[in-house]
C-alpha cells in the first residue's frame, strides 16, 4: 500500500506522470508472487499443503504464514527465507521509479520527507508503511477504543487484498453521525456483540463496481441487481470470517441477511474508512454496540428463481437454494460441468422447501443465510416431510453453530463460502453415493 500512497502523492505534485504510475505498480504486482508458489519452487511445501493453507485462510482470517507455522508446516526462518525471496516493495517501488523516471534516488528521499510531514506520519509509522505489511497498517489509519473497530477494518482490509485486488490504498478514518450515500450495502451480525459493516459510495458508482465486478469474476457496466448481489455476498464472507475469529474467543455472533439501499442517509455513531480501488474512492463504514441504521427503506432485490433444467448430464438432479443468484450461478456452474442437472433453484427457505416437495432432487443445497426463512429452518421442514433427502448446507465461515445443528438433524455435508470447485464436486459425489 505505501506504492500507492507514496505514487498518488507523486502524481498529484506533477513529479510522476500518470501513465508511469501505472505501469509501475502494475509491473510490481506483477513480481511479488504468492509465498505459497515460492514454497512449492523451493520444495518446502507441495500442494496439497499449500492447497490447504488457502482453505484454512478463508476460515481463520490469518496469514499464510502464521497458518503455516500454527500447522507446523514451515518455522520461522523458513516463513523468513520466503518472504525474502518474495521481494521487498519498498525497494521495488523506488527502484522502478528511478528507473522508468528522471527522479534520482536523493530527490525521492526528499519527497519521502515531504510525504510524511503533508500526511502526519510519525517514523514508526513510515516504517510500518515501508513493510507493507496490512495488519502493521490498519491502526495507522484507524483507531478506536471500542473495541471490534480496528479489527474489522483490518479484515475487510485484507479481503479487498485477497478477494479483489492489490492495487488500492486507504484514508485516515472518522467519527461519524451520518452519511449521505448514492449507494449502500450492509449486514449486521447479532449475539454477544453487535457489529454492522458497509459498502457505501458518495458520488459515483466506481467502487462498487470495481469489488463487485472482481468478487465475482463478471463484467459489468453499470451498477445493476447483480452489482448489489455481489456486494452482499463480498460483505457476507467478510461477516462470516469475522464471526469465526469471534468464536474462538468465545464470542458469539449470528449473521443477519445483508441488505441494499440507494439515495438515503445511514444515521448512528460509527466510523468511515475511505478506500481507493484503482483510485476509485468507496467508504466503509464500521459501527459497533447497533448504533447504526443504514436508512428507512432497503432495496427489494431481485434474486428470481428459476425452475427450467440446465442440464450437465445424468448423474444426479439438484435444487439450488441461496438468496445470492451469484452463489446459484456459480454453484450452477460448477455442478452441470461436473455432471449433474440443476432442476430447480429458490432464493430463500420457504421457496426451497416448496421446490423440493414440488420436483424432488437427488440433492438439495441449502445456504445458511436467506431471508423470509435461513436454511437450517428449510432444512428442518425438509426432513419432516421427506426423512431421506439429502441436503447439503453453504455456509459462510463463522456459523459453527447453526452447522453443527444443521449436521446433527440430518444435512449430510456443508460446502464454504466463497467456493472451492473441488470441495463442492467431491462433496456433492460423496451424498449422492450416499
Amino acid at each position: 500500500m505505501f506504492s500507492q500512497l507514496f505514487g498518488r502523492y507523486l502524481v498529484d505534485k506533477a513529479l510522476l506522470r500518470e501513465e508511469d504510475y501505472k505501469a509501475i505498480i502494475e509491473k510490481q504486482l506483477s513480481v511479488r508472487v504468492k509465498l505459497g508458489t515460492i514454497a512449492i519452487a523451493e520444495g518446502l511445501l507441495t500442494e496439497d499443503q499449500v492447497n490447504l493453507i488457502n482453505e484454512l485462510q478463508k476460515q481463520r482470517d490469518k496469514r499464510f504464514g502464521d497458518i503455516a507455522i500454527e500447522e507446523r508446516l514451515l518455522t520461522d526462518d523458513q516463513i523468513g527465507v520466503l518472504l525474502s525471496k518474495q521481494g521487498n516493495p519498498y525497494l521495488q517501488f523506488i527502484q522502478l521509479i528511478t528507473e522508468s523516471t528522471p527522479l534520482t534516488n536523493s530527490q525521492i528521499e526528499e519527497q519521502l520527507s515531504e510525504f510524511q510531514t503533508a500526511r502526519g506520519f510519525s517514523d514508526s509509522d513510515m516504517a510500518a508503511l515501508k513493510k507493507d505489511d496490512i495488519d502493521t497498517l490498519i491502526p495507522i489509519f484507524i483507531f478506536s477504543a471500542k473495541p471490534h473497530v480496528t479489527e474489522v477494518a483490518g479484515l475487510v482490509v485484507r479481503n479487498l487484498n485477497r478477494f479483489v485486488s492489490r492495487d488500492f490504498y486507504i484514508g485516515k478514518a472518522y467519527r461519524a453521525q451520518e452519511f449521505e450515500y448514492k449507494y449502500l450495502t450492509t449486514q449486521r451480525m447479532v449475539g454477544d456483540d453487535t457489529i454492522s459493516i458497509a459498502f457505501a459510495e458518495v458520488t459515483d458508482e466506481g467502487g462498487i463496481l470495481q469489488i463487485a465486478q472482481e468478487f465475482s469474476r463478471e463484467a459489468m457496466d453499470s451498477v445493476t441487481e447483480d452489482t448489489f448481489d455481489a456486494l452482499c455476498e463480498f460483505i457476507n464472507v467478510t461477516s462470516g470470517l469475522y464471526a469465526s475469529d469471534m468464536s474462538v474467543k468465545d464470542i458469539h455472533l449470528d449473521m443477519e441477511p445483508p441488505a441494499a439501499y440507494a439515495d438515503q442517509v445511514a444515521e448512528g455513531d460509527f466510523y468511515v474508512l475511505p478506500v481507493y480501488i484503482d483510485n476509485k474512492c468507496i467508504n466503509v463504514l464500521i459501527a459497533v454496540n447497533g448504533e447504526f441504521e443504514p436508512g428507512k427503506l432497503p432495496m427489494k432485490i431481485s434474486n428470481t428463481s428459476r425452475h427450467a433444467r440446465v442440464s450437465g448430464g445424468d448423474k444426479g438432479t439438484i435444487v439450488l437454494v441461496d438468496d445470492s443468484k451469484m452463489s446459484r450461478n456459480m454453484l450452477a456452474a460448477i455442478v452441470t460441468k461436473a455432471g449433474y442437472t440443476v432442476i430447480g433453484e429458490a432464493s430463500n427457505g420457504i421457496e426451497g422447501y416448496e421446490t423440493y416437495l414440488k420436483l424432488k432432487p437427488d440433492i438439495i443445497t441449502l445456504d445458511i443465510t436467506m431471508p423470509e426463512m435461513d436454511g437450517l429452518d428449510a432444512l428442518k421442514r425438509i426432513l419432516d416431510a421427506e426423512p431421506d433427502a439429502k441436503a447439503i448446507m453453504i455456509t459462510a465461515a463463522g456459523q459453527q453453530d447453526k452447522l453443527i445443528e444443521a449436521l446433527e438433524v440430518g444435512a449430510k455435508r456443508f460446502i464454504s463460502k466463497p467456493f472451492q470447485e473441488d470441495e463442492i464436486v467431491n462433496n456433492i459425489n460423496d451424498v449422492m453415493n450416499l
